[in-house]
């Protein structure tokens, strides 16, 4: 799934979902540099993200796998 992060005017990272049109902050990062582990928005949704450089310029749009939510596995 196409996810874009960004820094927004008060230095927050944010999450885009183009598919969705749903954008919300960056809550939780499992690795300090971001890239490369699991990163959770507001809304609990969870992207495993690629490993790339840690200081890889922002706004970048990246190819993240999406987990699915516990309540996705009941349905």
């Amino acid at each position: 799934m196409k996810l874009m992060i960004r820094k927004d005017s008060k230095g927050t990272l944010t999450g885009y979902v183009p598919k969705k049109d749903l954008e919300e902050p960056i809550v939780a990062m499992v690795n300090p540099a971001m890239w490369g582990g699991l990163v959770t928005l507001a809304n609990g949704w969870q992207f495993d993200l690629p490993a790339m450089p840690a200081d890889t310029p922002l706004p970048i749009t990246v190819e993240a796998r999406r987990l699915p939510l516990a309540q996705d596995a009941e349905d």
